[in-house]
């Protein structure tokens, strides 16, 4: 049997629930584009994103941006503004909770337990990883598809600098709203498709080519 192919009904079924649950959070997260209180809604889904909730905001910020091309550059804002802020409240759960005592707080017990391939091991190379490119580690997830949630709660569990993490995020979050709104407030719907298809991969790329440009500028000098 194919390795990940789930072996019973049991497993398939919480898999399509898993799915199912996140599809009607995605779907709850798009209506709030036909009602008065988009902006609110944009504001809180982009705070809340930042720390746990599993939709991220840019489902919301495009529809939003298509029916008034106007405020684009509003809501950009706000997406951006919400979500840094919701950052540093992730970074207080993990540089307030996430130690007890002479060890381990009880939420980063769980954490080992029950997130798989992050264990103490894991977790001492992540303060490795940190001590050394704090920022960059922060900026990419802030602006590439990488979990920025959990960056943001592993950052302050491993206590990086504060203000390089505020720092970080405000480049790397508001480059990415900016640049969705933007796209659609110069392009109208016909962008929609390409950026559903390649958007994250041209994320990617461009965090790639940025730090290959900074190595290269090192290796130079």
């Amino acid at each position: 049997m194919a390795e990940g192919i789930p072996s019973g009904g049991e497993s398939q079924g919480a898999r399509c629930g898993g799915w199912h649950l996140h599809r009607r959070l995605y779907n709850w997260v798009l209506h709030w584009a036909m009602t008065p209180y988009g902006g609110w809604a944009l504001f809180l889904l982009s705070f809340a994103e930042s720390s746990f909730f599993p939709v991220p905001p840019d489902v919301l910020l495009a529809p939003l941006t298509l029916g008034n091309r106007a405020k684009w550059w509003r809501f950009a804002l706000s997406c951006s503004l919400a979500s840094v802020v919701g950052g540093i409240f992730g970074y207080g759960i993990g540089y307030w909770l996430w130690l007890g005592g002479e060890g381990f707080s009880p939420l980063a017990e769980f954490v080992f337990a029950h997130v798989p391939g992050f264990g103490e091991a894991e977790y001492v190379k992540a303060q490795q990883w940190y001590g050394r490119y704090s920022f960059w580690v922060v900026f990419a997830a802030g602006f590439t598809p990488l979990p920025y949630k959990v960056i943001t709660i592993t950052a302050g569990a491993c206590q990086i600098n504060f203000a390089i993490f505020v720092l970080a995020s405000a480049i790397s979050r508001s480059a990415r709203f900016f640049l969705v709104a933007g796209l659609f407030w110069r392009f109208g719907p016909r962008i929609k498709p390409f950026i559903d298809k390649y958007f994250n991969w041209l994320c990617v790329a461009f965090m790639v080519l940025l730090l290959g440009g900074f190595l290269v500028i090192r290796w130079v000098h």
